[in-house]
This record gives C-alpha cells, structure tokens and sequence, in this order.
C-alpha cells in the first residue's frame, strides 16, 4: 500500500502544500497573497446586469472583479433552469458560490448551488437526497453505502465521497453536523447587506486534508501560525486527524529539505522527460493546452505512450491546468494500441479532484481531453512571486 505524507509551509507570499505518494510529487496546492483565490467562497452577491445575449448575470461581489452567473448555474423554483432574466433581475442579492477563479480579464465563476466539502461527505443544503461518487463503482455494494448513509444522513442533500465508504458512522455523523452548522451560519446571514463575504472557501492546506488527509499518516507543517490554523481546522472537521500533524522547525526549510523546491520550479518548464528515454512537451496557449509526447530514442511507441500517459495526468494536476487539451502521442499501429493508450490515459486522471473527461481520439491521431478549472494555473502563480 502507497504511504502518503503531506507537507505543509509559508514562503514569502506563498501558502502551499504537497502531497507526496512513496515520495513522488503527486498533488501541489499553492495560494499566493497577490492574487487570493476565492474558489469554493460563498457571497452575499448583487446582480450588476443582466445580459440576455449570454443568458448570464453580472454580479457584484465587492472584490473589485464581477462573477459571472449564468443560467445553468441559477436555480428557478423546484430547482427549474429558465432563461436569466425571469430569474434574477438588477439590483437583487442573491446567494452565490464561486465555482471557478478568475481567468485574465475574466471574473470568477458562480453558481447559486452552493454546497460544502468534507472529507467523506459534500453538504448541498438546498438539494435532497443522497448521491454516490462514480469512484465508488455499481452494483449491491454501493447501492448497500446508500442505504447506511441515509440512515445517518437525514434531510437535505448529501454526496457521498469516495472516503464515506471506509468512514465509521461517528465520522459521518460528526462531519455532517460540522457542514450543517456552516450552513446554518450562511443562512442567518443572507439577510444582511450585499455584496458581502459569508464564508471563504478553504486555503490550500485545507484543500490537501479535504482531499487526502484520510490516507495520509504524517501532516508535516513548517510556522507556527499556519500549524495553529490546521489544528484548529482539525478539532472542528477532522478530529482523527489532529494527532497526525507534526510541526517542522529544522534549517534548511520543510520544501527544500525534501527537494520540493526545485521540483516546483520545473513544474513551470515546457520540457519533462520520461524514465524511459522519451520526453513531453507541454505548451499553454489562451485557447488550449498542447502536450506532444516525444519517443527519444526508446523507438517502441506504445511502451512510450503507456508511460506519457501516467505522467501527463500527473502534471496536469500539478500544473492545475484547466480548459481544453489536445495530447499528441508517438504513432502507433492497428487499433488496439490506441485503445490501450486512451484506457490507460483515462484510469490515470479517475482519481483527479478536477473534473478530467477524455474524449477520444480524433481522425489526425490527436487526443481530446477537458479538466475543469478550478483554481490559478500554477504558472500564473508562479509568475506572480517572480514580480514581486
């Protein structure tokens, strides 16, 4: 079984944390005090202007930089989806969540179904009914997790995550309270004036326990106040956890000391060789991202593609790119070598926290693919601590 540890610091204006399987970089979570992000925040927000060309809204959040609505993302009544304008008009508070940050000139994405993350459940207090993640597979198994989850989970709407299957029912009892007592929190407060902040969505640290915190035996946390801020996260959602994390108060720091900042910075190159002698390529564009897979002098394609394959899922979540993805593989022959490929490809983005759908493989030999964004691509942060 892989053993994983987390990692945890401040460096200059950067809040991050890795995630290490058998020490391999696997997940990077990174904020940066120049450009906060605000995913999973929920506001207090006030329609600017509706746009009927869109079916969207403009709304206001008070950050400076308007979210977009559009209808999909609105709820009518009974949860119907109408056009934006018999929906929401100017002028009007409404409760929104940010899905998505902002991209350039773009503001953030909204939805007004808002829901809350733990480590095994996600509250939707304005859905009903439980539902399952895909991780959790089909048949009497999961249909038998459904009916223990809804004898613990009672009213309003839950998803269970992959880790509810190996919750004990007091861990599910005690998260689902948490997430109900921040929800009641929101609703107390929609009454008051708009646009304001009623809760802010996790910090990347946060983020590394929600999505790993279960199956790491070692958090690791480099300050003082960071430390202070993680335990006291732990004593309210996570109580298992608390006695896991450690502090670090060593010369040198916690990153360097473990190589992770110099794994870091090549994350922002174009260029990642593959152990067996070929090579990716990654290039951003503003439209889409582009990854061709380079044979080296190895010379068997699939064995070459089989490995791009693996590692391509891995930068993608490192990297935290978002959008459109076109990946050029090395050649291969008959049918069954790209069908080997594309399985491959999509059971290594499965356990992705973003959403990664593969498409298939287009008539030109090109692969397909979309990863929802969520936060700042890491480049972009990066960046932003190199004009400081």
């Amino acid at each position: 079984m892989s053993r994983i540890d987390i990692l945890a610091d401040r460096s200059g204006p950067l809040t991050r944390a890795a995630v290490l399987t058998d020490g391999r970089l696997t997940d990077l979570y990174i904020d940066h005090a120049g450009r906060p992000s605000l995913l999973g925040a929920v506001f207090l927000g006030r329609v600017e202007r509706i746009v009927t060309g869109l079916d969207a809204a403009f709304v206001d959040l008070g950050t400076g930089k308007s979210g977009l609505l559009i209808a999909a993302d609105a709820r009518g009544p009974k949860g119907r989806v109408e056009r934006i304008g018999t929906l929401l008009r100017t002028g009007q508070p409404v409760l929104v969540q940010v899905k998505a940050d902002a991209v350039g000139a773009k503001g953030p994405t909204l939805t007004m179904d808002v829901t809350l993350p733990g480590r095994f459940l996600v509250h939707a207090p304005l859905a009903r009914g439980v539902a399952v993640s895909k991780r959790l597979g089909t048949g009497p198994a999961r249909a038998e997790l459904i009916r223990r989850l809804e004898s613990v989970l009672v009213g309003e709407g839950w998803i269970a995550r992959a880790g509810a299957a190996t919750a004990t029912p007091d861990q599910l009892t005690a998260e689902a309270d948490s997430l109900r007592l921040a929800w009641r929190a929101i609703a107390d407060s929609v009454q008051g004036p708009a646009p304001t902040l009623l809760r802010a969505g996790p910090d990347a640290p946060t983020r590394a326990l929600v999505e790993h915190g279960a199956a790491a035996p070692a958090i690791t946390v480099q300050g003082k106040e960071l430390l202070r801020t993680l335990v006291r996260w732990c004593e309210g959602m996570a109580p298992d956890l608390a006695g896991r994390i450690a502090p670090y108060d060593g010369t040198p720091g916690l990153f360097e000391m473990r190589d992770l900042d110099s794994r870091i910075a090549g994350l922002v190159g174009t260029r990642v060789d593959l152990s067996g002698g070929g090579s990716l390529v990654i290039e951003r564009t503003e439209a889409l991202t582009v990854v061709d897979v380079n044979a080296g002098e190895r010379g068997n394609a699939l064995d070459v593609n089989l490995e791009a394959a693996e590692e391509i899922a891995r930068q993608l979540r490192l990297r935290n790119v978002g959008g459109i993805i076109v990946v050029d593989f090395v050649n291969m022959k008959g049918r069954s070598e790209p069908e080997r490929v594309l399985n491959a490809l999509a059971h290594a983005v499965a356990d992705d926290p973003s959403q990664t759908q593969v498409y298939g493989m287009s008539k030109l030999g090109l692969v397909e693919m979309t990863r929802a964004r969520r936060g700042t691509a890491l480049a972009d942060l990066l960046s932003l601590s190199d004009d400081l």
